[in-house]
This record gives structure tokens, C-alpha cells and sequence, in this order.
């Protein structure tokens, strides 16, 4: 599962630079040598974190059960979270590659139930990793849970969400439609707009994480950069 993630992953990433010629979020890294080898310091940690489920069960887990209910629970998870996230990916490109859509934000597909979908499938499937490594798990190994509480917390509150929202608001927070579209839009979980437009404030952010740091309010006299084509 984790070789399908990455490989899909990386065809996905390495298309789209070929395309575009240039990868932007590496721009303010590529000249300062101690700000790349903190970046990539970082990245290896990360990865060698989210993967101790695979590696426990492959490298240090005694037990070996028959397959559980977990597993195939695991095994569902991981495959909706990353076909969420490859749909979600490439509808955005798609969009990306329609010059009259250059200036606006992505809520075509799956954006119109998730501001960030292809976050939710990122986090679905390393839970559905951890889930299916559980029939395995004793003791100390049980410290394997830090996969997916690791990547929710990054894109929940470090370089996912919190950057892509200041960034969309800055671009379009004068924008009534934008506000519009937030509003009725999960920032996470995928859910009809109808149904959550309708939610009080309280339950949206304790259960569905509309935090108050997802909302850029924009100073006196600001307006929108980019306005809706």
C-alpha cells in the first residue's frame, strides 16, 4: 500500500514539474544551502515517522494472526483515502490548465464537499495503514499511532492547511463569492455544502475543524489580488 501511495504519488509530482517546468514551494530553498538541508532533515524524519507502522510489521512485530477485521477495515480506509486524493489532484490540475480558471479557487469535483480533499485522502489512508498494522501491535509498538497523528497535526496546523487558506484568503478575501464558498465548505472532511452550511459555528469547529487560524481577515483597506474571472 505504501509503494502504491508513493509511486502514484510520484508520477503524479514528477508529470506535473515537467509540465511546469519548476516545482515554486522549492524556490526559497534552492540558494540557501542550511534551508535545504533543514528541509530535507525534516522530510526524512517525517517519512521514516509515518512509516512505523510498515516498519513493525515487516521488522520487529513477533505476532503474525490470521487476517482480522481490522485489516480489511485498514485495507478500505487506505483505498478511499488514496483515491480521494488522486482524484482530488488531478481535478485540481485539470483546473489549473484552463487559462479562464488561472485566477480562481479550485471547487470543481470533489473541492465542492472539501477545501482540501486531497489532505482528508492523505490522512484517511496512513490511518487505514496504522488500522491494518493493529492486529500486530504489543507493547511499545503501539507507538506506531504517531503515523497518523503526525501527518493530521502537520496538515491540520503546520504546512498544509493553515498556508493554503492564509494564501487563498489573501487572494480572494474580498471576494463575496469566495466568503460564500467557505462558508458552506468543509475544510476537511468531505461533506454536502447544504448540510454543513446549515451547522452551528461550535460543532463545525470541534468536530469538523473549521479552526478561527483558517480565516485570514483582511485589514482596513485591503482588497481581493485576484479577482473572480
Amino acid at each position: 500500500m505504501a509503494v502504491a501511495w508513493g509511486l502514484r504519488l510520484s508520477i503524479f509530482l514528477l508529470l506535473r514539474i515537467l509540465e511546469w517546468g519548476e516545482d515554486k514551494r522549492m524556490d526559497d530553498k534552492r540558494g540557501n544551502i542550511a534551508r535545504f538541508a533543514v528541509f530535507w532533515t525534516l522530510q526524512g524524519i517525517w517519512v521514516w515517522t509515518v512509516s512505523l507502522p510498515i516498519t513493525i510489521v515487516n521488522g520487529i512485530a513477533t505476532r503474525n494472526p490470521e487476517i482480522q477485521t481490522a485489516d480489511v477495515v485498514g485495507w478500505v480506509m487506505w483505498g478511499i483515502g488514496v483515491t480521494i486524493e488522486a482524484i482530488a489532484d488531478q481535478q485540481k490540475l485539470q483546473l489549473k490548465r484552463d487559462p479562464a480558471a488561472q485566477r480562481r479557487w479550485c471547487d470543481v469535483g470533489v473541492w465542492k464537499w472539501s477545501r482540501h480533499p486531497n489532505y482528508f485522502g492523505e490522512i484517511f489512508l496512513w490511518c487505514g495503514i496504522f488500522v491494518a498494522s493493529t492486529p500486530v501491535l504489543e507493547g511499545g509498538q503501539w507507538g506506531a499511532i504517531a503515523s497518523p497523528t503526525l501527518i493530521t497535526l502537520l496538515l491540520l496546523f503546520v504546512s498544509g492547511i493553515p498556508l493554503l487558506e492564509a494564501s487563498g484568503d489573501k487572494k480572494h478575501g474580498g471576494n463575496p463569492a469566495y466568503r460564500a464558498y467557505k462558508s458552506r465548505t468543509s475544510p476537511l472532511i468531505p461533506l454536502p455544502p447544504a448540510l454543513y452550511g446549515s451547522l452551528p459555528n461550535w460543532l463545525k469547529t470541534v468536530f469538523l475543524f473549521e479552526f478561527p487560524l483558517y480565516n485570514r481577515k483582511l485589514a482596513a483597506g485591503e482588497e481581493c489580488l485576484e479577482p473572480l474571472n
